[in-house]
């Protein structure tokens, strides 16, 4: 696995559309909200801005690249050739998928930790943690079921439309608004109850294990997206 994921790492660096969805642009948006954070914590608070960040990143960074990532690996026949190999099933997507995530995860610490510096720190830094770790488990979930229905790197920019630009939807509609109407709607929505958990988690006043229910909408998504990968994720592509 730990071959696989630094042969990935290097193809990242090599990639100039990846680095562009997955480093720069999560970046530079979340440079954005964090220069104008008055003006968006007026607007919401500044759980909204931390929000929105983990989002970005989590939805273009994480989740765009890992689908573009495995469609690409099934076009040019690299996973049919990694299943002739001892790795399983579990350790070959583990290997493709771990660089970025490991650099999505250094992404959102760093831009959290600048907030904070800017901004006043979280109210709940181990809560936070775990709407982020959460946000990301769901966004590769996600990620795995959609790579089973794009055909190519260029169809990818097709389908990773309707959930990346969702979430952030969502997450901005449930930053902004907050959960006091529609509250069902509003958390069982992908990204709705970790949205409401990072804002908890920032501005604090309500009780942690109240916000820790707020996790199970999320992995119940995870759940859900794992289990349609199984049933429509290939490794060849279509004759």
């Amino acid at each position: 696995m730990l071959s696989i994921a630094l042969g990935e790492l290097i193809q990242i660096f090599r990639n100039r559309l990846v680095l562009v969805t997955g480093l720069v642009m999560p970046a530079v948006v979340s440079g954005f909200f964090i220069h104008r954070h008055e003006a968006f914590a007026a607007l919401g608070s500044l759980g909204y801005i931390a929000a929105i960040m983990m989002f970005t990143v989590g939805a273009f960074g994480l989740y765009t690249t890992a689908v573009t990532t495995l469609a690409s690996r099934r076009q040019n026949l690299f996973l049919k050739r990694l299943r002739s190999t001892a790795e399983g099933d579990t350790g070959i997507l583990s290997g493709l998928l771990l660089p970025i995530t490991a650099i999505s995860l250094v992404q959102v610490t760093v831009i959290m930790t600048v907030l904070a510096v800017v901004a006043g720190r979280p109210d709940n830094v181990l809560l936070l943690a775990a709407a982020v770790l959460s946000t990301l488990i769901m966004m590769i979930g996600l990620a795995l079921a959609t790579a089973g229905l794009t055909n190519s790197p260029e169809h990818a920019q097709v389908t990773t439309l309707p959930v990346s630009l969702g979430a952030i939807a969502v997450a901005t509609w449930v930053g902004i608004t907050g959960t006091e109407e529609l509250t069902l709607l509003k958390r069982l929505l992908p990204g709705g109850s970790a949205t409401e958990l990072a804002v908890n988690a920032w501005n604090g006043g309500v009780p942690v294990a109240e916000s820790l229910l707020l996790l199970a909408p999320t992995l119940s998504w995870v759940i859900v997206a794992v289990a349609l990968a199984s049933r429509i994720f290939r490794w060849e592509p279509r004759r």
